[in-house]
């Protein structure tokens, strides 16, 4: 075993770096191994072949199959660990990746049961370490991270390997990507080059998916109902009705998801879509774009888009309206259009299907001389599904730019909620519902203040930090004093860069003396948190645990008479009724035999509440008694549009309304979480605070609005005509019976009183005439959090 590194590095040119387009050396390839997952590659000999434990603690396990289905651990120069258990392990826990590499094995005719197992990481590996193994002859490599459910009070969650394979004969030629495998068996598989358009007929409730092979490459894309066309009747898909119905700009997976024609007739829908950024509906590029720009006679998409569809006697276009798949145009304030290079990364593709019979037409763009295709053009795949294949929907996610794409997934509480509702929207990579059929926002809200309500809280972050050094590496990450945090408390606090912007706020959780659980609103602060242990060199490990870790909220003055029956707490635990303001115990359903939770006393409405943490696979076990128990309390599911109403009120608040990474807490309303007196040592960020808090510049404050009208987040606060400060958050607050808001202004005009103005048509020519007001707006002393009711 050694340490060769081999690693992603940004495209860069001439000063221009692209994180989004990581790029490994020639002929290396990059195979995620999911934590609790499998992958089967093929090698050949002389390849290298390298594994790395990502964040550390993860055991790796691996098979190396001969042509001849015999296993021999030395072929890759390892000794053998006897029968491979782990990777019997994963392929028997009905996981997706498993379930390709028994297919695999299946097909190849090998029998795992007389594998020879090679184990790595064994001994407490660490964030970044690697094994190396060179492979003496061709056959199928089978690599396992294994790992079962992580019970919601440990902190043992399976984790990602990542396998690198440095083909020793990787070939010549051009070069490039080759396109993914397919979604499943085409019906139709093409490939089209710059420059070109094809078209294909496809059939009601067929799939149709547009893949950009290399990244940063357009295609634009129309579709005919087939039915009108052998009519003589051209309906292809209109921008102007798809706009008008549908109300976004371009629609994405979810309820708002057709593209419509001019007689109000949906002709596809998007089921996926990875890449979330696409054209405005501008036309195909056309002759005389390239003409004014001095290019006669360059290629274009419309007149290739005519000469494909003569076929069909389609009257040509001297430029075609499209879908333009992966252009990447924007409006900016003067109206003006503007364009930059594409979004998309290699393999990025949108999946639709077909709502009737169509003929399509796909292109690969030829533009050479701007950003439409990253000034080069490259290759589309166009390939088409059945209709009798399953897709879910989903909407492309990744933790950084760096990071490996991931479809939108559905909590382990999803199938519980969706009993309530079909308006669930994406959020962090995860479905949520928005709001609740035969309820809405306003009664979840007032179900919310009057009993309980239960919301999806799984997409939180959850980051499991232990070792030797986890406290003081918590200490230096975050702004609270964790050396001041008991065993069994919970501490809300934020995370910051050097410079005093936030990161993320969250709570930290103390599980034990070297053992915390990080729960924040997104991955970049998790990921933070291991790239500075690494950094120092603690003696520390930082492992995501999101996907062991759902979680749900009851909150209400109804919350605790609805869990203090339901759940058991060992003798030396708190009860629900004991368990005070910031603390959290493990628990049991029902009995000590009962399905295992973690129950922590918090929550995002300003009221009395709790948050439940269980694995995925108990989610709906767990939701059923909640509901059961809460029926005759009221008990009522709450989605996203109520929660943000809750929250404004309670004064709570939200990543990319109240702050971001230009806002420091004291910004934030939350300076509070940075005790500056009694947290003598350093952390990051500390000097930029105590240099902002000394001089500070903006300020948090409450809004009540005159008039009925409820602005939005962003619009700009006047006094006379000069700017000082914006609206972060706002709403008509239905307890309070007027339109309330946070807001960030110059501390110059953040007394209480202040008589202030909502700038709405530029800012100059419509106004709301506002003052500035204590907030939170609502239950200013926390009483109702205490759970004392009047």
């Amino acid at each position: 075993m050694n340490v060769t590194p081999v690693f992603e590095t940004p495209y860069e040119r001439a000063g221009v770096i692209t994180p989004g387009l990581p790029l490994l050396p020639h002929g290396t390839e990059r195979h995620p191994v999911p934590g609790g997952g499998s992958r089967a590659v093929p090698v050949y000999a002389g390849d290298e072949i390298s594994l790395l434990d990502r964040e550390g603690l993860q055991f790796g396990e691996l098979v190396f199959f001969k042509p001849d289905g015999t296993s021999d651990a030395a072929m890759l120069g390892a000794a053998s660990h006897g029968r491979p258990d782990g990777v019997i392990s994963v392929l028997a826990n009905g996981s997706r990746s498993g379930a390709k590499v028994a297919k695999a094995l299946d097909k190849a005719g090998f029998d795992l049961g007389k594998g020879q197992a090679i184990r790595v990481f064994t001994d407490g590996s660490h964030s970044g370490d690697m094994a190396t193994f060179h492979a003496e002859c061709d056959g199928l490599l089978i690599v396992a991270a294994p790992g079962g459910p992580m019970a919601p009070e440990t902190q043992e969650p399976p984790t990602e390997l990542i396998l690198y394979i440095r083909r020793a004969n990787p070939g010549e030629g051009k070069g490039g990507m080759a396109p993914p495998d397919p979604l499943a068996d085409p019906l139709h598989d093409i490939n089209i080059q710059p420059g070109n358009a094809i078209s294909y007929e496809v059939k009601k409730g067929e799939y149709i998916q547009v893949l950009d092979v290399q990244g940063r490459e357009c295609s634009d894309f129309q579709a005919f109902a087939l039915r009108d066309l052998d009519k003589g009747i051209e309906r292809e898909i209109d921008p102007t009705t798809t706009r008008t119905l549908m109300g976004l700009v371009y629609p994405s997976p979810g309820i708002f998801s057709k593209y419509w024609n001019v007689d109000q007739q949906p002709l596809v829908e998007i089921v996926q879509d990875t890449c979330g950024r696409h054209d405005t509906f501008g036309l195909a590029c056309t002759a005389r774009y390239y003409e004014e720009l001095g290019y006669p006679g360059h290629v274009n998409c419309s007149d290739n888009i005519n000469k494909d569809l003569a076929q069909y006697n389609v009257r040509p276009r001297a430029g075609w309206p499209a879908i333009n798949f992966f252009f990447n145009t924007m409006l900016d304030e003067t109206n003006a259009i503007g364009m930059d290079d594409p979004w998309s990364r290699p393999g990025d593709y949108v999946l639709l299907k077909a709502l009737t019979d169509l003929v399509c037409v796909s292109t690969a763009c030829p533009c050479d001389v701007d950003q439409a295709n990253g000034w080069n053009p490259t290759d589309i795949q166009v390939r088409t599904y059945g209709a009798s294949e399953t897709f879910s929907r989903s909407v492309g996610y990744r933790k950084s730019a760096e990071s490996e794409l991931e479809q939108t997934k559905e909590t382990g509480f999803h199938a519980c909620f969706a009993r309530h509702t079909r308006d669930f929207v994406e959020y962090n990579g995860y479905w949520l519902p928005n709001s609740f059929t035969n309820h809405g926002p306003v009664a979840e809200y007032w179900a919310c203040r009057e009993k309980a309500a239960i919301m999806d809280l799984s997409p939180l972050r959850k980051y499991e930090v232990t070792g030797p050094d986890a406290e003081e590496l918590m200490q230096y990450c975050v702004t609270r004093n964790v050396k001041k945090l008991a065993v069994g408390q919970l501490v809300y606090t934020a995370i910051c860069y050097d410079h005093g912007g936030m990161i993320d706020d969250g709570t930290l959780f103390r599980l034990g003396e070297n053992n915390f659980r990080w729960v924040g609103g997104n991955d970049t602060s998790g990921l933070w948190i291991r790239e500075q242990a690494v950094k120092l060199g603690l003696n520390a490990w930082v492992r995501s645990s999101t996907d062991q870790l759902h979680n749900v909220a009851v909150q209400g003055p109804k919350s605790r008479d609805i869990l203090k029956d339901i759940l058991w707490t060992a003798p030396d635990k708190p009860t629900v009724e004991e368990l005070g303001m910031f603390r959290f115990t493990p628990a049991r359903l029902h009995d000590f035999d009962g399905t295992s939770i973690v129950l922590g006393r918090a929550g995002y409405s300003g009221e009395l509440g709790y948050e439940i943490f269980c694995h995925p696979k108990d989610a709906e076990e767990v939701f059923d008694t909640i509901w059961k128990a809460g029926e005759p309390h009221g008990l009522t599911p709450l989605g996203l549009a109520a929660l943000d109403m809750v929250r404004i009120e309670a004064g709570l608040i939200f990543a990319g309304s109240e702050f971001d990474d230009q806002t420091d807490p004291f910004e934030a309303g939350i300076g509070f979480t940075v005790p500056l007196k009694s947290k003598n040592d350093d952390f990051i960020g500390r000097a930029a605070l105590e240099e902002r808090k000394a001089h500070p510049q903006r300020k948090m404050v409450g809004l009540e609005i005159e008039a009925g009208l409820v602005p939005s987040p962003g619009d700009c606060l006047r006094i006379g005509k000069a700017q000082v400060g914006e609206v972060t958050s706002a709403l008509k607050s239905p307890i309070l019976g007027k339109v309330i808001a946070l807001a960030r202004v110059d501390v110059t005009h953040a007394e209480h009183g202040t008589e202030i103005e909502v700038g709405q048509l530029d800012g100059q020519q419509k106004r709301l005439k506002a003052k500035v007001v204590p907030y939170p707006h609502f239950d200013p002393t926390k009483e109702r959090v205490k759970g004392n009711y009047a």
